[in-house]
């Protein structure tokens, strides 16, 4: 069995962002040399996310309004954590919702998806640098 890690980092400039990250992925798999085995990707920040779903910009502006409603951002003092001296609560509860990483089988040197299946960085605490990691293992 073989293992590969990579890291991949992002500086978004904007608060939140919806990132195809699909093509860095694949790039890894190729670069891993592994034909068949998993992959795990996983946002290493507490505010941001990594998820599958369809490439389609009325659906990304849908998860956008969709968060909001279920975590504002505005007023910040509406959450306990801001307390701190934060602003940042409605990131980790966004964060939470779309959830930390995803599994991908991969088969024949490819990431076995489903039909329109992407995977996305999603940003929800942005303009600083944040990485996710990429671990492989299969042969």
């Amino acid at each position: 069995m073989k293992s590969f890690r990579k890291e991949l980092w992002f500086n978004v400039p904007t608060r939140r962002a919806f990132i195809n990250i699909t093509p860095l992925v694949e790039e890894c798999v190729r670069e891993s040399g592994i034909r068949d085995g998993l992959l795990l990707c996983n946002a290493m920040h507490i505010t941001a996310s990594v998820f599958i779903n369809d490439d389609e910009a009325g659906l990304h502006a849908d998860f956008e309004r969709w968060l909001e409603q279920l975590a504002p951002e505005h007023p910040h003092r509406q959450y306990r954590h801001n307390d701190t001296g934060e602003d940042n609560a409605d990131a980790h509860l966004k964060r939470e919702i779309m959830g930390r990483g995803v599994v991908v089988a991969i088969t024949d040197g490819k990431l076995d998806f489903g039909p329109w299946e992407q995977i996305f960085y999603g940003e929800f605490d942005g303009m600083r640098p944040k990485r996710v990691l990429v671990k492989i293992i299969g042969q």
